[in-house]
């Protein structure tokens, strides 16, 4: 977005969706659910105000796939209960979260991966690394498209409309070669309940269903998701494999943060490689970044991090809250 000159908030008064908490542990319940999308909502409607601009200027774009599918799922249940929304206005009026005494309900809800999909022509107009010699294989996240599926995004044109087009879009405009395989479908492992009760069940799952797949049928250089929690359970278990034995090693990224490196983006400083478990460096070798160069580089800036001299690609001021009793930001 800096590149394009589009403006965006990055605020910070923002919650959890709760949804871990609802399938992780089954204590929420729906009202908390439903009370938690329409206050975060609301506060994206209210958030321009901080800066003198309208109420609605600006609207989310949902990163985690847990709150996109549970944002989506509860807006149904919103339209369909009068009862539902009832209990959840009465929760929101204490809150000072209505709008005109009403509940403000989202006409759409909007995953990022939806944005890059949508903007990817404009992204690959920025690429500067060939990655034609690519093979990329795409993880879509369950919660993005299987929850509300009739609101997932297929085009024609990318992969005959035989799979979801966000991530699978991006990848293919940026030139690599997207390589279909057998498990393309099945859940990354994470799963919700099991990865608290039956953990070994999740880290398993990931590499024989996902990871080794990707490897043994597509020959696959990187594993593209977009989703946080898919990409850390792909990401983060592949040290299991040597429990048994059987070794594999697969980077594993973000759509956007793939676009980003293949448009010269700093692998350490915007990309944010350092956090993956997976073998990042081989995919930078493979697309002629230098990595080592970079981490050096790296290194040093936190230096100046630590020394409170840090670069800002974001004006921080405008991380301000901007709900009720919000300041206007001055100068």
């Amino acid at each position: 977005m800096n590149e394009m000159d589009i403006k965006y908030l990055d605020e910070t008064d923002q919650t959890s969706c709760t949804a871990w908490n609802y399938h992780g542990s089954g204590i929420g319940n729906l009202e908390s659910l439903a009370a938690v999308f329409l206050r975060n909502f609301h506060q994206a409607y209210v958030s321009a105000k901080a800066e003198g601009l309208p109420e609605g200027y600006y609207y989310p774009l949902v990163h985690c796939g847990t709150s996109f599918g549970n944002y989506k799922e509860v807006r149904g249940y919103l339209l369909h209960s009068a009862e539902l929304r009832e209990r959840v206005k009465k929760i929101l009026g204490k809150l000072d979260r209505l709008v005109d005494g009403k509940l403000l309900i989202p006409e759409e809800v909007v995953h990022y991966s939806e944005w890059v999909h949508v903007m990817r022509n404009e992204i690959a107009n920025r690429q500067t690394i060939d990655c034609s010699h690519i093979r990329s294989t795409i993880h879509p996240a369950c919660h993005v498209y299987k929850m509300v599926p009739q609101d997932a995004i297929y085009d024609d044109d990318i992969l005959d409309g035989n799979r979801v087009a966000v991530s699978t879009g991006i990848m293919e405009a940026l030139g690599t070669q997207v390589i279909d395989y057998s498990t393309w479908y099945d859940c990354c492992g994470f799963g919700f309940r099991h990865i608290i009760s039956e953990r070994e069940f999740t880290r398993s799952f990931a590499i024989d269903r996902k990871i080794r797949v990707a490897i043994d049928e597509a020959q696959s250089d990187v594993m593209i998701g977009h989703d946080t929690g898919c990409i850390t359970t792909l990401d983060k278990n592949q040290w299991i494999g040597k429990a048994d034995g059987k070794d594999v090693d697969l980077p594993v990224l973000a759509d956007c943060q793939f676009a980003a490196l293949a448009c010269g983006a700093h692998p350490y400083k915007i990309v944010q490689s350092h956090w993956h478990a997976s073998s990042t460096e081989t995919l930078m070798e493979k697309m002629g970044i230098d990595w080592k160069a970079a981490k050096a580089e790296f290194e040093d800036y936190l230096k100046v991090v630590e020394a409170g001299q840090q670069e800002n690609l974001y004006d921080p001021r405008r991380m301000i809250t901007s709900g009720p009793g919000f300041k206007r930001i001055e100068g």
